[in-house]
């Protein structure tokens, strides 16, 4: 994969006011252990749907990744709990932390869908051949809007908003989503990142075998999000690499060389920018050839399909990471 940047922005304006998240932000620290249980093997009980959703938009709006939101005791899910647990030096334990719950007093919200959603669905392909005919890579569906913007698993949001049929959303409609901060792709411009120094020591940490991608300053974890990192053919690259450029909205070279074999081939199709591109909506260069980290068009495989040997999340989770590093942050894969 080269780093490229956008040739032409598919982003549009949104009304503010279509949705209004009622999320109480943190207002004090939590409460600390007396130590700190880095080690501890901790079994979670299985919680009721809404309490786990809870939890899920707890976890997602500190940036501490659960992966998709589905009310399920999911792999992810419960890394994330126990990860955040221990960065706030909370005491490790199976009961459910009343104030965590208190942060999301709401679980759910209702959102109705704009005019202006029309800007970012239109045709879909699945062959790269086609797909570079296309002005842009859109979401397929309503559905699939409404879903990426409330880091939602499709079938979870038909379960909620039974008997509507989701499959036939239309704009105006208006749909019961998680009450989490919500993804706004209008908001996102095409181009490249500008250094931010205040981000200057802050150290990613790419872990293979938990597939989680971390950061962290001065010590501390301050995120963790759910990734896939490359595949048994082309694994994610162990070693110690630096972010050399980060791009949003993104083209993407299709090159089945560099795809398959690590190696540059003199055939490829170059992909307009959209949520589904192959890279989603964010490349993240690193200092070793080809590999970055990025988007998707498939958030609900983060974790089990494979990737070219580059580190995949979902796109909600890529636009957080762009604000959280900066160029010439140290990323350790290991």
């Amino acid at each position: 994969m080269r780093f490229f940047a956008a040739l032409f922005c598919i982003c549009a304006t949104v009304s503010a006011s279509a949705e209004t998240p009622k999320i109480l932000p943190l207002m004090s620290a939590p409460p600390k252990a007396e130590r700190a249980e880095k080690k501890s093997m901790v079994a979670l009980p299985n919680y009721d749907e809404e309490t786990a959703t809870r939890l899920q938009i707890f976890l997602d709006n500190n940036d501490f990744g659960p992966g998709k939101i589905d009310g399920q005791m999911g792999e992810f899910f419960r890394k994330a709990l126990l990860a955040y647990k221990r960065a706030h030096l909370m005491p490790l334990r199976g009961t459910v932390d009343q104030w965590l719950l208190d942060q999301v007093p709401e679980t759910f919200t209702n959102y109705t869908i704009p005019a202006e959603a029309e800007n970012f669905v239109g045709p879909t392909a699945s062959k790269p051949s086609e797909q570079a005919k296309l002005k842009g890579l859109k979401y397929g569906s309503l559905l699939e809007f409404v879903a990426e913007r409330f880091h939602s698993a499709e079938d979870y949001l038909r379960k909620i908003n039974r008997p509507m049929n989701l499959d036939e959303l239309k704009l105006g409609d208006t749909v019961k989503v998680p009450n989490v901060v919500p993804f706004k792709i209008e908001d996102l411009q095409a181009g490249f990142a500008e250094p931010n120094p205040t981000f200057a020591n802050r150290i990613v940490y790419v872990d293979t075998k938990e597939r989680f991608l971390l950061i962290y300053e001065s010590g501390q974890l301050v995120a963790e999000f759910p990734i896939t990192p490359g595949s048994t053919k082309l694994p994610a690259p162990i070693g110690v690499w630096k972010i050399v450029g980060i791009a949003t909205l993104p083209v993407f070279r299709h090159d089945e060389g560099i795809l398959n074999y690590g190696v540059k081939s003199d055939s490829a199709f170059i992909l307009p920018a959209g949520p589904n591109n192959p890279v989603g909506i964010l490349w993240m260069g690193l200092s070793k050839p080809h590999v970055g980290i990025h988007g998707t068009n498939q958030p609900e495989t983060i974790g089990r399909a494979a990737s070219h040997g580059c580190i995949r999340t979902a796109n909600w989770d890529a636009a957080r990471v762009k604000e959280l590093v900066t160029v010439g942050n140290i990323v350790s894969i290991f």
